[in-house]
């Protein structure tokens, strides 16, 4: 199987036993969504302003978690990181209002 295919068994095994939503990969909630429905929450971590594959495998930009349906997004480092983080908070708002 697939990483995606696992990730889609594990979300429907969850959701039959009540949980409203999974912490996935931004390349796994495309086919979370087809398979249980858009009210089936994400949460998406590994987002960034753009993509970048530095340090993690299955990370991606905040515009494709987007546009991929996802829920929330978790964007860490590059906030908590920044010289600015006022300015990168900004950043972010501007690319996802």
């Amino acid at each position: 199987s697939s990483a995606e295919e696992i990730a889609i068994n594990l979300a429907k095994l969850g959701k039959q036993n009540g949980i409203d939503g999974v912490v996935c990969s931004i390349e796994d909630i495309s086919g979370i969504k087809a398979s249980l429905g858009g009210d089936f929450l994400s949460v998406t971590p590994g987002v960034r302003m753009i993509q970048d594959h530095d340090d993690q495998k299955r990370a991606g930009s905040i515009y494709d978690a987007i546009q991929f349906g996802t829920d929330f997004v978790v964007i860490g480092r590059e906030i908590t990181q920044a010289k600015n983080p006022e300015r990168v908070l900004k950043k972010i708002e501007s690319l996802i209002v």
